[in-house]
């Protein structure tokens, strides 16, 4: 009798802890979900955890591209799944845990964030953007459009502050020779609400949206070089008046010994603050690298001078409104024969383009970087036909791994340059250092040669021609 109540109580304790066991059951495998596929990337401690299984290989780069703030480039075609375990490795290590036999490579740049490329190949295929899901990539139109604001464009004889205030906007940038004039308003909803307004007044003549232009990155130090400075001397120019390059920037600091006597007065479209004292600015740099291109042709001896154009101030971003205002005042104020436009984005502007075209028409040569990152992508402006497009190249005369290669580019030069600050020499590298060079090659031919710009553009694209494919 006593063994059996044993038993009968087992039996009971059994099936107390089966249906125990299966309530646990959902809980284990809750739990064991929140741990596996995970991917954990410390960027303040340079480690990363992981506990992936069967993740696609686009999964992983996304991951990486939303934790690291890294623009990641995959070459075409490549796919696989991964799966891996690990805590506490350094980004390297992790990297090579994740991609497995794949080939990788991480640069830094001095003008925005790391960028990995990922290949089985060579470098120069991962030309494929690796985004986060649902987002656009950073750097495109959608994502730059000012969305408070419209560029307005009115017929002769218009009252704008009229308009303007009929609608709640304020106007806030103006280039009256055009008739042109940048409008916001207190939420991107009134702007939206205001279009059809716009559109329908038959003072209007056209309405598009205004996109931001990032600022351009600043420069790195470097411990020591023996590049020096550009031995050249500022010569008395011509009777016709120099070959004037104006370079649509940064500020532009006092360039070192002589080589201020080459600078003119700057042109301020935007109101600037206070400019770094210990670092070259984008615009210091990209002023001696149009030295040093127009050295290369000129020799020693140069009547070439340099007009700023501040475009950015102290904002950490230009719009292709001001850009424009910059172009027209450029030629028009500063009688500019090149404008080196070491900037861009993805967004297509037709007030910018049609100015562009104008100002090309009368004889004025127009450079613009190509971008920075390795795809085929058009950057704008540099993708215009009127616009000569320069991208960087490395030193065997291939486009470099982090340069735009479209089909728009016209010129591939030097993607990078020495520059001195305060006795200091610093590097700038990309396409706005490539664009500069070019613009310095184009001035050298200028004043060597005649200014024609059709010549001058026939013979840049002999000496900076692009690699065949």
């Amino acid at each position: 009798m006593a063994g059996r109540t044993k038993r009968r109580i087992f039996r009971r304790l059994v099936a107390g802890c089966a249906c125990l066991w299966l309530s646990l059951v959902p809980m284990v495998f809750r739990v064991g979900a929140a741990v596996t596929n995970r991917l954990a990337w410390d960027t303040q401690q340079n480690r990363v955890d992981a506990d992936v299984q069967g993740w696609s290989l686009d999964t992983v780069l996304r991951e990486i591209a939303a934790q690291t703030g890294w623009r990641v480039f995959v070459e075409p075609g490549l796919s696989g799944r991964v799966s891996t375990r690990f805590q506490g490795l350094p980004p390297g290590e992790a990297l090579r845990r994740l991609l497995d036999r794949l080939n990788f490579a991480l640069l830094p740049r001095s003008n925005g964030p790391p960028q990995l490329y990922v290949f089985r190949t060579s470098l120069q295929e991962a030309t494929q953007p690796v985004t986060e899901a649902g987002r656009a990539p950073a750097g495109t139109a959608e994502t730059n459009r000012l969305r408070n604001e419209w560029i307005v464009r009115v017929k002769p004889g218009s009252e704008i502050e009229a308009l303007a205030r009929a609608l709640g906007a304020e106007v806030v940038g103006r280039l009256e020779e055009l008739h042109a004039y940048r409008l916001r308003f207190a939420s991107a909803e009134a702007a939206e609400a205001a279009r059809q307004r716009l559109l329908e007044d038959p003072a209007v003549t056209d309405v598009e949206a205004n996109y931001a232009i990032g600022r351009p990155g600043e420069v790195q130090g470097l411990l020591g070089t023996s590049v020096g400075w550009p031995r050249i001397r500022a010569r008395p120019p011509d009777p016709g008046g120099p070959v004037v390059v104006a370079l649509l920037d940064t500020a532009v600091q006092s360039l070192p010994g002589s080589l201020g006597e080459f600078v003119l007065a700057p042109i301020r479209v935007v109101p600037g603050g206070q400019v770094p004292a210990d670092v070259p600015t984008h615009g210091t740099a990209m002023a001696q690298t149009v030295l040093r291109g127009v050295e290369m042709v000129s020799g020693a001896d140069l009547k070439v001078r340099l007009l700023p154009v501040d475009v950015y101030g102290d904002q950490p971003a230009t719009s292709t409104f001001d850009l424009a205002v910059g172009v027209y005042r450029a030629v028009h104020e500063g009688g500019a024969h090149i404008l080196n436009l070491s900037l861009g984005s993805e967004a297509d502007n037709r007030f910018l383009h049609a100015l562009l075209q104008q100002v090309s028409a009368s004889g004025v040569l127009v450079l613009a970087a190509a971008g920075n990152e390795p795809v085929t992508t058009p950057v704008f402006p540099a993708a215009y036909p009127e616009v000569m497009a320069v991208t960087a190249g490395d030193r065997t005369g291939r486009i470099a791994p982090y340069a735009n290669r479209g089909d728009f580019v016209d010129l591939i030069a030097p993607g990078v340059s020495v520059v001195y600050h305060q006795g200091q020499p610093f590097l700038v590298s990309g396409t706005s250092a490539a664009t500069a060079f070019a613009s310095g090659l184009a001035a050298g031919l200028a004043e060597t040669r005649g200014r024609n710009p059709d010549e001058i553009r026939s013979a840049l694209r002999v000496i900076l021609s692009t690699p065949k494919p």
